[in-house]
This record gives structure tokens, C-alpha cells and sequence, in this order.
């Protein structure tokens, strides 16, 4: 049974982790899928794979921090594909300095582009359209950062991911009497691409004992695929197991500091 059968669907984030596995169980659920990224190739490799299986999609690389450009990608799927049903606010970014102490404005900055802004700017763009007929969801990928910020992830990526989850809660109160389900998905560690930028990339056997991609892609077909009367406002999807990360913080408090600044251990 296909339970978006014909809801079109912004998946950003698309190309990798937790956005690929996301847009192939809702292809399967017989949603048209749009497949939002910086690249190109990766996003043709998975649109030829839902095509394979059976399963609509269009790809569009846009920088989803820029206004202009996210208002030129909704204009598109207006004219090509359809009214948005469904925005997966997936991509994320996090910064190589953690510690406050020293990371700079401009990284500062594209960390809150990524994770708070472009989800500002998509939710505007696609607002009208679920508003307009009472219906519509909207889903957010956080992170447990938004509850515990460390140096694991970061001062940027803690305070972005917390602010989004405000932001989609404002979404929640503000408009769920005109028919829009506003979710945040709160994930503990994930085995995805973006750990590569940890001060101390976590081994593949660490990895392998924490939330997967296919995982939290379940958690947002859940949330998505009920009925239209029923909203799931926060999901926390986390590893059963916690593992020890004192090491991995302790590594990355110094992660950009300066030679003057390093402990005599850090050099």
C-alpha cells in the first residue's frame, strides 16, 4: 500500500546518509520525490536507483542558504512537478573548530546557514502551498545536541540544531490548527558522513553500534506516513548502548587552538 502515493516531497540532504535512505522508502511509499543537494553525480546515481525500483524523483542542486536560489528551486517544482506536500529538512553541517574559544565567524556562520537558515528560507518558500489547502508536513532533523551541546559537536552545530528545534516547535503552535505537522527528529550519534569532520574520527567498529542512516530513515517514514490527524511533535532516536566519549571531547576542545594556547600534551 503506497501512502504518499502522488504527495510530492523536498528531500534536502539528499545524496548521502540519512537523506538517500529517507528517499528510498518514501519513493517507495509512492511519493514524487525532489532531490536536493550540492552534488550532482551522487544525486543521479539515487534517482536512477528509484527509478529502477519503480519510483519518481527529479534532481536539483541548489545552495539552499541562499533566498534566491531557494525561491528559484520552489518555483521549478511549482512549474514541473507540483504544489509541496512534504519538506525533509535533512542537510547539516558542522564546523572543524568546536571550541567557542576559536572558531571563527565565517565558520560560525555557514554552520548556522546549513542547519537553521536554509530551514527558515524552504519553510517560508513552501508555507503557502500547505496552508493553503490545510494540509502538510514539514520535518526537521536536529540532533540531541539541541539538549546536551559538547565539544563533540560543537558550539556552532549545538546552538544551530537547538535553534531549529525552536524554530520547528513555533511551526508546531503557530500553525497546527491550519493543518501543518511540524517534527523534529532529535538523533543521537549517526554513522554518517558528517563524523569524517570530528577532531577524532570515531573507528568503523564505534560506528557500527551507533544510530544508522536506515534508522532515523524509519523514524521519518513513521512520522510522515501517518494519518494527516495525528502528529508526532519530537522523535529522540538514539544507540541503545552509550559509549565512553571523554577521549574524543577532550581531543577536540583543542581542535583549532592556537600553537600559544596548546597544552604541552595537545603539541
Amino acid at each position: 500500500m503506497e501512502l504518499l502515493n502522488g504527495k510530492v516531497a523536498i528531500i534536502t540532504g539528499a545524496g548521502t546518509g540519512m537523506g538517500r535512505e529517507t528517499a528510498r522508502l518514501l519513493a517507495a511509499e509512492g511519493a514524487v520525490l525532489v532531490l536536493v543537494g550540492r552534488r550532482q553525480d551522487v544525486l543521479d546515481e539515487l534517482s536512477a536507483e528509484i527509478a529502477a525500483a519503480g519510483g519518481k524523483s527529479h534532481v536539483r542542486t541548489a545552495d539552499i542558504a541562499s533566498k534566491a536560489e531557494v525561491d528559484q528551486l520552489v518555483g521549478w517544482i511549482h512549474e514541473n512537478v507540483g504544489l509541496v506536500d512534504i519538506l525533509i529538512n535533512n542537510a547539516g553541517s558542522a564546523s572543524k573548530v568546536l571550541n567557542v574559544r576559536w572558531i571563527a565567524e565565517e565558520e560560525w556562520n555557514q554552520v548556522l546557514d546549513v542547519n537553521l537558515n536554509a530551514v527558515f528560507l524552504l519553510t517560508q518558500a513552501v508555507l503557502p502551498d500547505m496552508l493553503s489547502r490545510n494540509t502538510g508536513s514539514i520535518i526537521t532533523v536536529s540532533s540531541l545536541a539541541a539538549v546536551t551541546p559538547n565539544l563533540l559537536g560543537g558550539a556552532a552545530y549545538g546552538a544551530a540544531k537547538a535553534a531549529v528545534r525552536n524554530f520547528m516547535t513555533y511551526l508546531h503552535t503557530t500553525f497546527r490548527n491550519e493543518g501543518l505537522r511540524a517534527v523534529t527528529i532529535l538523533p543521537g550519534e549517526t554513522a554518517t558522513p558528517i563524523l569524517d569532520n570530528r577532531a577524532r574520527p570515531p573507528h568503523q567498529e564505534e560506528r557500527d553500534a551507533m544510530v544508522q542512516p536506515e534508522d532515523v530513515a524509519r523514524a521519518i517514514h513513521l512520522v510522515v506516513t501517518l494519518p494527516q490527524r495525528t502528529v508526532v511533535q519530537e522523535l529522540v532516536i538514539a544507540p541503545t548502548v552509550q559509549r565512553d566519549t571523554s577521549g574524543d571531547i577532550e581531543i577536540s576542545r583543542w581542535a583549532g587552538a592556537p600553537d600559544s594556547d596548546l597544552p604541552q600534551n595537545q603539541k
